[in-house]
């Protein structure tokens, strides 16, 4: 990346992890393009690269970062804060990772890392950023958690326990916060058409990779769980910046899971369990 001088700016300003590509990268170019100063941070350089090219030097400030190193993320948040006059209008807590298969075949060091990258990381960006966020007349803390924080879904279990740990985690601060005059609220896609759904690794090894053209073909067309574009959650951003909800759906209806497991989770659980390859209902509870 080129290096940037410092030139503060009078703009609304957002900060971005996991900015370099999906649905950090769309939210960075909605808000660039709406006139906002972006700050896009990501461990991929390269896509940071060009999307420095995309938005242009004056209009964004782009660093690579590892979101689970704490000090580092202090440093990113206090270096765009000199861009910015201290103040920061939206921090997005975006970067997640994912792995698949059952439970006992994904290796504890690779659980480990999705814990580490899916909540600590969110953990030291809420510390990074609220400064700046209280510094920030109606500022919003913003995450990205999923529709598996709606039922824990089975064999990506432990991303699903890690997104509801964000949920319930934006439930508390959108109380404790109130305090500060900072709003939080968080977004719950469902299937979004980014690198993570062809990136996540099968660690059960019983399902072959899908090649680009047969994974559209078999991506639902329709329903709570169809493929989503990545600016659908960007626009999401953009009207939790501007509204007041808690908990934010992409597309809406997956709201109907959190709804029905609040009176029903066994018709949940048996519905996820009839609708799962490999799974033998005869099997369950032994």
């Amino acid at each position: 990346m080129t290096s940037q001088a410092v030139q503060p700016t009078q703009r609304k300003s957002i900060f971005i992890t996991g900015a370099a590509s999906g649905m950090g990268r769309e939210t960075a170019k909605l808000f660039a393009a709406k006139g906002w100063f972006v700050g896009a941070s990501d461990v991929n350089e390269a896509g940071l690269k060009t999307l420095e090219q995309e938005l242009g030097h004056d209009n964004c400030f782009v660093r690579k970062l590892d979101v689970t190193d704490k000090a580092d993320f202090d440093t990113a948040l206090a270096e765009f804060a000199k861009r910015t006059n201290g103040k920061l209008d939206l921090m997005y807590n975006n970067a997640g990772i994912g792995e698949s298969g059952w439970f006992e075949d994904v290796p504890y060091e690779a659980t480990m890392r999705v814990v580490s990258i899916n909540f600590v990381g969110v953990l030291n960006g809420v510390y990074a950023a609220l400064p700046y966020l209280k510094a920030t007349p109606g500022s919003l803390l913003f995450t990205t958690s999923s529709s598996s924080a709606t039922y824990g879904m089975p064999r990506i279990a432990v991303y699903a326990a890690t997104k509801h740990a964000v949920k319930g985690l934006t439930e508390a601060l959108s109380v404790e916060f109130q305090r500060h005059g900072v709003r939080v609220a968080d977004v719950l896609p469902g299937l979004i058409d980014t690198a993570i759904l062809r990136s996540t690794p099968n660690r059960s090894g019983d399902a072959p990779k899908p090649s680009e053209d047969e994974f559209y073909a078999r991506a639902p067309k329709k329903g709570m769980f169809r493929l989503m574009p990545a600016d659908s959650v960007a626009k999401c951003v953009w009207e939790a910046y501007h509204g007041n909800k808690l908990h934010y759906y992409v597309p809406s209806d997956v709201a109907w899971i959190d709804r029905i497991k609040g009176f029903a989770p066994n018709f949940i659980r048996n519905r996820i369990m009839k609708m799962l390859p490999g799974l033998d209902p005869t099997a369950a509870g032994k």
